[in-house]
């Protein structure tokens, strides 16, 4: 069943010339931004990012190198805000010039809405951001979305990329979250994506935006930033450094590797139904201890490192995900295994000590203040 459901849908695909994938820069932005080049070679893909703290374009740089004006052109960068309704209306109507150059971006015919203040610790520090760029940055980007399909009427679809964490913890024996589950957000981050997330429905309901929604679990692999929690353990195991544990460090989430939620964010953006929400899950639960006992085992270090902290304020316990929607809807499936995409994702830090070394200072700051000066 899943296979005729597949290819009914991937007869029926939308096909975007031209993608915009706010964030991209980011973490999982970044991913999708080579996945996508990488896997469509007529595809031309604009990354729109402010470059805040955990937006690099060294992480861009071999998409620069072979996509961007001196490769086959398919890469765009324009550096804006979210909530620039100006740059990014001009951006999606292919009227805005390219960062840093003079080519002209081409009209965009979809959109993939990642950026996003996304560190829960950071949110209890200070949730003024999160609330203007996840809440307020949103608006922008829907009001810009409607504004460029009233100048110009063409087909187009924008996905806004969501969290798990809206659905706020779950118990032992509470089953996974689905798509109709209650929202019920615990920290200001969480907060501030469920309050996107009812934008995102209000205005496909009142005003017919075509937009899609996906909500993920915990994602790891090569270039995230080393504040989150798989790279700050590599990062500091290779350094000898203390490692911080909240509480007991039982807390269980729900792990993909971005390379699978990105080919998830492309098949629910050019195969899912208008309107429809989607829940992105490999159905890797893992404990934060597992976790990282599973890392320090790989690079020989010893599970001495691992600090107690006091625990984060308003903790969830657990979450998890059901995927059947998109499974059987759509036939999206995970590729990674946990076991050999946490080996890869360890292998390439080691390997790329350079890459994050240019980045760590931020992130290392980050951790002493945020978790070991309890």
């Amino acid at each position: 069943m899943v296979s005729v459901i597949a290819q009914d849908k991937e007869a029926a695909a939308f096909a975007p010339a031209v993608v915009v994938i706010t964030g991209g820069a980011g973490f999982i932005g970044g991913t999708l931004v080579r996945w996508l080049l990488a896997t469509y070679p007529d595809l031309r893909v604009v990354t729109y990012d402010s470059l805040t703290y955990a937006g690099n374009l060294d992480s861009l740089a071999d998409v620069f190198a072979t996509h961007g004006p001196r490769g086959d052109g398919r890469h765009y960068f324009v550096k804006a805000d979210v909530c620039d309704a100006a740059a990014l209306s001009a951006v999606l109507d292919g009227k805005a010039t390219e960062t840093g150059g003079t080519r002209v971006v081409p009209t965009a015919d979809a959109m993939a809405h990642l950026a996003a203040e996304s560190h829960v610790d950071r949110s209890i520090l200070g949730p003024a951001e999160f609330i203007n760029t996840n809440v307020v940055g949103t608006q922008v980007v829907l009001e810009c979305v409607r504004g460029t399909l009233d100048r110009s009427p063409r087909p187009f679809r924008m996905l806004h990329v969501g969290t798990d964490e809206v659905y706020g913890d779950l118990g032992p024996q509470d089953v996974a979250s689905v798509e109709d589950s209650p929202i019920k957000p615990s920290s200001p981050y969480a907060a501030s994506k469920a309050s996107a997330d009812h934008l995102i429905g209000a205005w496909h309901r009142t005003f017919g935006t075509p937009v899609l929604l996906t909500r993920c679990g915990n994602n790891y692999g090569p270039y995230q930033f080393p504040e989150k929690l798989i790279p700050l353990v590599i990062t500091r195991a290779l350094a000898g450094a203390s490692i911080p544990v909240y509480g007991d460090g039982m807390q269980i989430r729900d792990w993909i590797h971005a390379e699978d939620h990105a080919r998830a964010l492309w098949t629910v953006l050019t195969r899912g139904t208008l309107g429809r929400t989607y829940n992105v899950s490999a159905g890797e639960q893992r404990t934060n201890r597992e976790v990282i006992t599973s890392i320090l085992r790989q690079l020989g270090r010893p599970e001495s490192l691992m600090t107690r902290v006091v625990d984060r304020l308003g903790h969830d316990r657990r979450y998890a995900l059901d995927n059947m929607r998109i499974t059987f809807e759509l036939g999206w499936r995970a590729e990674h295994s946990w076991d050999d995409g946490i080996s890869a994702t360890v292998r390439w830090f080691e390997a790329n000590r350079e890459w994050w070394g240019r980045v760590t200072s931020e992130a290392y700051r980050a951790a002493e203040a945020l978790y070991l000066t309890s």
